[in-house]
């Protein structure tokens, strides 16, 4: 199994993707590509004495800042490590591609060089949201910020079966996000998705609010990408303020602190489920590849999580199963 790094991704490119890239080839036994400037990558391997571990590099001269506009950028930088590194995916040098740069650059490559799925009509970000009862997939986060209510139904189909495949959920139960349950709320987006959603050869249960997507209520929510960026930014930053209250009020005085060491371990295991880095990156699903889109933000712990995630679709087949749905979905729209 060969995953494909882009090493010059995070906003504190290379450290985090080499450190991670290092613990998933000993922790995964797998081989790790990683692609980005040599004359930078190689001294930094040559320090950790990597010699018995999996880890290559592949030269890419460019490099695709946050700030650079994708399109742009993109062209004025053909060699850059996420074309190169997608390129190489392309080509089978590796199963799946991991990157924790600019989003807008990451999606603009994916889509230009792998190309859609056959009858996908527009790929979605998903990622994991913790809940009271596990996970919950939430799609689309951000790849498209105005959607229709056919998108809608691809990307229903697309979570349902990537919960199916990698989370083992049976009969996923997928709901769309809206400002109340009742059939009657939504913009008009949702109400015109509706009757589709219904039709569809999903377990379409309705609307939920956010209360009710970390209640657990959905194992997969459908969202634009608009809201769905805007609810993981939100989610993020309560949690992360959350957990810094309760560390800041523990810490306050004496009595406090003596409480905080019984409650420790439970402490640290709800910081560890609101913990970004835990999940790693969002999948770009819907394009002819595995492709992990993380945040710029990423520490080692976030890039060696997205790498293990990637690794687990390899494993499910994810691709070929969400191909294999699609051509229903289509299948069964012609026939009506």
């Amino acid at each position: 199994m060969t995953i494909i790094l882009d090493a010059m991704g995070s906003d504190n490119y290379p450290l985090p993707e080499i450190e991670g890239a290092l613990l998933a080839a000993k922790e995964l036994e797998i081989k790790i590509i990683l692609v980005g400037k040599k004359d930078i990558l190689n001294p930094l391997l040559t320090e950790r004495n990597t010699e018995n571990l999996p880890v290559t590099i592949e030269n890419a001269n460019d490099i695709l800042e946050m700030t650079d506009k994708p399109v742009e950028a993109t062209r004025s930088k053909p060699n850059n490590s996420m074309a190169v590194g997608l390129n190489l995916l392309k080509e089978g040098k590796g199963q799946a591609f991991v990157t924790a740069g600019n989003t807008g650059g990451a999606l603009f490559n994916a889509i230009s060089i792998l190309k859609r799925m056959k009858g996908v009509q527009r790929p979605a970000l998903a990622v994991l949201f913790p809940s009271r009862k596990g996970n919950c997939v939430v799609l689309d986060i951000g790849a498209n910020a105005d959607c229709r209510p056919d998108f809608f139904v691809q990307f229903g189909i697309i979570g349902s079966i990537f919960a199916e495949k990698a989370l083992g959920i049976s009969s996923p139960r997928v709901a769309m996000l809206a400002n109340g349950e009742e059939d009657m709320k939504g913009n008009q987006l949702i109400k015109d998705s509706k009757p589709l959603m219904k039709s569809a050869p999903i377990n379409f249960i309705g609307n939920v609010e956010p209360k009710e997507l970390f209640a657990g209520a959905a194992d997969v929510v459908v969202t634009d990408g608009f809201t769905g960026n805007i609810l993981l930014k939100t989610s993020e930053a309560v949690g992360k303020m959350m957990t810094d209250i309760i560390k800041e009020d523990i810490q306050a005085g004496l009595m406090t602190k003596f409480g905080g060491m019984l409650v420790r371990p439970a402490f640290k295991r709800i910081k560890k489920m609101l913990d970004p880095s835990q999940v790693g990156a969002a999948r770009l699903l819907g394009v002819n590849g595995i492709v992990f889109i993380g945040h710029g933000k990423s520490n080692p712990v976030a890039i060696y999580n997205g790498i293990k995630a990637a690794n687990r679709d390899i494993q499910v087949n994810l691709i070929t199963a969400i191909q294999e749905a699609i051509e229903i979905q289509i299948e069964m729209s012609n026939q009506k």
